[in-house]
């Protein structure tokens, strides 16, 4: 009999790095949960997911609803047995102005998706992995470079991803007994439609505004299909991939 494949939930899969990271954990034979606001764009994605004989569900959730987070792992369990992997990916931003010009409600939107929404998809995710038989799994949350060094103006940003790196810490610790490991990649400039600012010339720490090199989005779909697919004894703690010519070493 052969196995079964392994499941992925992938969120903010209707565009970008979820898109990408999808469709690739497709084609690497996971079956594909893809969890979006936009039912279009998860469409567009589950297209996307040409090959056979995998199984892809759109499920259109907003990672902020609490309710809406907990019927989008019920749906992964009932249609497809099991969680194996989490790609916490979802994510925004806050305009680019000084803290003190910053409303409390544009405060409160981002820690709401980069961070609450990324605790809630890890706490469902757990739930399922720990009780589940083969027990275990790993979740994936998607940082970033801004977790280890701010670009200017982006507090709420650079806030919740350095949050991240906290609750990437704490499931890794949590998760030892039950065969859950947790790992975070931090990716800088890869080339999607929401960095497409950079290639024009964006803010440095000096003040100037310059443009930026950025990388090929499949460089970052290989990446995470890699930690996807280590037997559960081996975790990627950490990993930065960046494009090269990025200034972010010696940011600042």
């Amino acid at each position: 009999m052969a196995q079964a494949s392994k499941v992925a939930v992938v969120t903010g899969a209707g565009s970008g790095i979820g898109r990408a990271v999808a469709v690739a954990l497709f084609d690497a034979g996971f079956d594909v949960v893809l969890a979006g606001r936009r039912q279009a764009t998860l469409d567009e994605t589950a297209n996307a997911c040409s090959s056979c004989p995998g199984r892809v569900v759109p499920f259109q959730a907003d990672v902020t609803n609490a309710a809406q987070v907990a019927q989008l792992f019920e749906t992964a369990q009932a249609e497809l047995g099991r969680v194996d992997v989490l790609f916490n990916n979802a994510g925004a931003s806050a305009p680019a102005v000084p803290i003190d010009e910053l409303t409390p409600e544009q405060w409160q939107a981002i820690v709401d998706v980069n961070l609450t929404g990324a605790f809630l998809c890890a706490q469902a995710a757990f739930r399922i992995m720990k009780a589940q038989r083969p027990m275990g799994g790993r979740i994936i949350n998607n940082g970033s470079i801004s977790a280890a060094a701010p670009r200017p103006l982006s507090a709420p940003y650079t806030a919740t991803k350095h949050a991240i790196t906290g609750l990437t810490k704490s499931l890794s610790l949590d998760g030892r007994a039950y065969d859950i490991a947790c790992s975070q990649i931090d990716i800088g400039n890869a080339a999607t439609d929401m960095t497409e600012p950079m290639a024009a010339g964006v803010r440095q720490a000096d003040g100037s505004i310059k443009p930026e090199p950025r990388m090929d989005v499949a460089h970052v779909a290989d990446a995470v299909v890699y930690m996807a697919t280590l037997p559960l004894e081996a975790n990627v703690q950490f990993m930065t991939l960046m494009a090269t010519k990025m200034p972010f070493v010696g940011r600042g």
